[in-house]
């Protein structure tokens, strides 16, 4: 079981409180998981990567294990701790401005 951990934007969006626990099938890798939590949540489609392209939206990033997994390859799989559900993957909003 995977634990995902939304911004509060898109906690709202999908009408959760809190983290989300996925099953996702074969390896756990981004795409597996943003395809399981899109899957589950198909209003969040095109919240997190492009609907087309399946790149990650600018203002997002993805982290797990304290790692900043946003320019690892989408089927890089995720750290042992994240597959087992001992950490949880992060979705975290940007911060951009000045």
């Amino acid at each position: 079981m995977i634990r995902v951990v939304l911004p509060a934007h898109l906690r709202t969006l999908a009408k959760v409180n809190g983290e989300v626990e996925l099953q996702v099938a074969g390896e756990a890798t981004q795409r597996t998981v943003l395809d399981a939590l899109e899957a589950r949540f198909p209003m969040l489609r095109g919240t997190m990567r492009d609907q087309v392209t399946l790149e990650r939206r600018a203002f997002l990033r993805f982290f797990a294990c304290e790692e900043d997994l946003s320019f690892v390859g989408a089927d890089e799989r995720l750290p042992e701790p994240v597959v087992r559900g001992k950490e949880p993957f992060l979705v975290v909003g940007a911060v951009a401005g000045g």
